[in-house]
């Protein structure tokens, strides 16, 4: 008797144990879901974390009243693959993509294939400026480039070297993007890797 008391004891307890996992689990994948777009629609600042946040719905929608604020994105100067300085602000004219990642990070090279895919499709109206945080020590210009050699992107990669672009947009987490209008207005932003479908949904906010 004692026994299958203890039984069935050692069952409820299993079976509450496997129900808090299943809903842990669902937690954080939902924390996980590569759909984090925000809105960039103060003056205040550039910095992700400062920025008064709207999704992205809202943001359409307020776009089509014309009220909401715009936010200039601040210039920064990075080297191109042959070791040149290239600012941000050569680029104005186009809407741009600023993408920060390290050959080091993982949900990095997850995204890294849709962001290509998208450039062939969109580079001939989109700016793409995959930035690598070329730190010295998370990622050199030596192990960027050597993870790049085994990869067959064609999109065009930018080099941090001095973290000043780094440092402009206040990045703590990669990898990170920003979306930029032709005008240069920071339009939305994203911490964490994002699928096709949400880079998509940036295009479409910073497009004609």
């Amino acid at each position: 008797m004692n026994k299958n008391k203890s039984l069935l004891i050692w069952l409820a307890v299993f079976v509450v144990v496997i129900g808090g996992a299943a809903i842990l689990y669902g937690w954080l994948s939902s924390k996980e879901k590569p759909d984090n777009l925000a809105v960039q629609s103060s003056a205040a600042s550039s910095q992700p974390e400062e920025s008064s946040q709207q999704s992205a719905d809202e943001n359409s929608s307020a776009s089509s009243e014309g009220s909401a604020e715009t936010t200039k994105a601040p210039d920064f100067t990075v080297e191109d693959a042959d070791g040149n300085q290239v600012s941000l602000s050569d680029f104005i004219g186009k809407p741009v993509i600023v993408n920060f990642w390290s050959s080091r990070c993982g949900p990095c090279q997850s995204e890294m294939p849709d962001f290509n895919d998208a450039y062939e499709e969109l580079g001939e109206d989109v700016h793409f400026l995959m930035v690598n945080v070329t730190d010295g020590y998370w990622d050199t210009l030596d192990t960027a480039k050597e993870y790049l050699e085994g990869q067959d992107f064609t999109f065009p990669v930018y080099f941090d070297t001095a973290l000043d672009a780094s440092n402009t947009y206040g990045i703590t987490a990669l990898p990170s993007t920003f979306f930029i209008d032709a005008e240069g207005n920071a339009i939305a932003w994203a911490s964490g890797a994002i699928d096709r479908e949400t880079l998509q949904r940036g295009v479409d906010m910073i497009l004609p």
